[in-house]
This record gives C-alpha cells, sequence and structure tokens, in this order.
C-alpha cells in the first residue's frame, strides 16, 4: 500500500528557535508554532490553537535562528515524524515535524516580528527573492530569471 507523508503550516512562532550542532557540525534548530484554527461551536466562532513542535536542519536551521524570533509568522512544509523513549520507567512518545521547507512570511520592517535579536548582519546568506530556503547539503539559489524577448510574446 502507497503512504504519503507531506505537512503544510502556517503560524507563528511560540518561542525564538534554539540552534546546537551535531558532532558532525550539521545545524539543527526547534521551533515551535502556533497554528490557529477557526471553528464554530454552539453557533459561536471559537480560535482553537494547535501547538506544533518543529526540527529545522542545515541551512534552514541557521536562517531560522538569524531571522526569526518568538512571533514571527512563518510557513513549514515537511513530514510526520514519531520520536520515542523511555523515561523513569515509562515509554513516552511526541508527533512532531521535520521541516523540509521554510518560508518566512511578513514584511522586512517588523511586519512579523522577526530579525534583529542582536544578531550581526554580516553573515551572507544564499536566498530567493520569497525568502524560502530548502534543507539540502549545500543551498543553490535559483536560477535567474530572464525575460522573452519581446518577438516572442504571444500577444
Amino acid at each position: 500500500m502507497a503512504s504519503f507523508n507531506r505537512v503544510v503550516l502556517v503560524g507563528n512562532l511560540t518561542r525564538d528557535p534554539e540552534l546546537r550542532h551535531i558532532p558532525s557540525g550539521m545545524a539543527v534548530s526547534d521551533i515551535g508554532l502556533a497554528v490557529n484554527d477557526r471553528v464554530k461551536r454552539n453557533n459561536e466562532w471559537v480560535d482553537e490553537t494547535t501547538f506544533v513542535d518543529i526540527t529545522l536542519w542545515g541551512r534552514t536551521a541557521e536562517v531560522a535562528n538569524e531571522y526569526l524570533s518568538k512571533g514571527s509568522p512563518v510557513l513549514i512544509e515537511g513530514r510526520l515524524k514519531l520520536d520515542s523513549w523511555e523515561k523513569d520507567g515509562q515509554k513516552r512518545s511526541k508527533l512532531k515535524v521535520i521541516g523540509e521547507r521554510m518560508q518566512m512570511l511578513g514584511g522586512r520592517d517588523g511586519g512579523g516580528g522577526g530579525g534583529g535579536r542582536g544578531r550581526s548582519s554580516s553573515a551572507s546568506t544564499s536566498s530567493s527573492s520569497e525568502g524560502s530556503y530548502e534543507t539540502q547539503d549545500s543551498y543553490d539559489a535559483p536560477p535567474a530569471r530572464t525575460a522573452p524577448p519581446e518577438d516572442d510574446i504571444p500577444f
């Protein structure tokens, strides 16, 4: 039987990203996301908030740590992963998201609460104009778009 494991979430960060590096040197960042949904209960609209833990890897983790902070709006694409462990003799598990693509939402002028945080702005980043980053071993900027010659326009 075929299976499909994709998640697309849009929400706001519940805390600042927590960046760390594993022994191989790969960056890992854990973020919390609050996703709101509006449902009707007893003829009244009620906001329901779901809190989701997300793990970002590589350059995506570094970008999140550099540009995002608590309250920043963000879109995350990824997959579900069930973590299981044992603590004090009890088996525990937690469903979380492995973020494979992140897109920062809101404007640069504080429209989403991101940026700043006392970090140096001297670090150079490769990014597309949309602010989208994908988890890869090395990030390649998308090819530059060129307009077609005027002779090729079909109207």
